[in-house]
């Protein structure tokens, strides 16, 4: 059905809807959507990128933790950027690591929180530019909150996931971390 709806050019239509405001249910649906049309699908997340799809789920994800689409757009931009380097750079070019930096701060314990850092971990992997702007937006203090929840929460575990691509082959971070 994924590849139907891309083929039926269902994904431009998406991607405009994601100009809603975050507290609306077709936010939080659009997004939904495009987490799950792109999930295990490089050509969709190819096309959602094509369409012009991250500025704009960076921008909704920027409306904060405590909107309704804040959980399935952190999701759609974590398997946006599955196995896909370009996406991954455009998350950071479209303003996203200073922004999920900020969402680290809704706490261990809240879905937000953990797909925020899940989505850090996977941007950071194999991307030294991208784990340079992670320490750069401050981003290692509230990863390291995190890692204080203990380790009952996902949230804690992607947090150490992040830390850990952070600090590979990177002295830079491996020293601030230590700090």
């Amino acid at each position: 059905n994924r590849d139907a709806i891309r083929e039926a050019g269902g994904i431009p239509p998406l991607v405009a809807l994601l100009g809603e405001s975050a507290n609306t249910q077709a936010a939080n649906n659009t997004a939904l959507a495009l987490a799950r049309l792109c999930e295990d699908n490089e050509t969709n997340r190819d096309a959602i990128r094509g369409a012009g799809g991250i500025p704009p789920l960076v921008a909704l994800l920027g409306e904060g933790p405590g909107t309704r689409a804040a959980v399935n757009t952190a999701l759609a931009l974590l398997n946006l950027c599955e196995e896909n380097e370009t996406n991954r750079n455009e998350v950071r070019m479209a303003g996203g690591i200073p922004i999920l930096v900020d969402l680290l701060g809704a706490g261990a314990s809240t879905k937000v929180a953990s797909n925020a850092a899940a989505l850090l971990s996977r941007l950071c992997a194999e991307n030294n530019t991208n784990r340079d702007a992670l320490r750069a937006a401050g981003g290692i203090r509230p990863l390291v909150a995190l890692l204080g929840a203990g380790a009952g929460t996902k949230a804690t575990a992607n947090a150490a996931g992040t830390i850990s691509n952070l600090c590979k082959g990177n002295k830079t971070n491996r020293d601030a971390i230590r700090e």
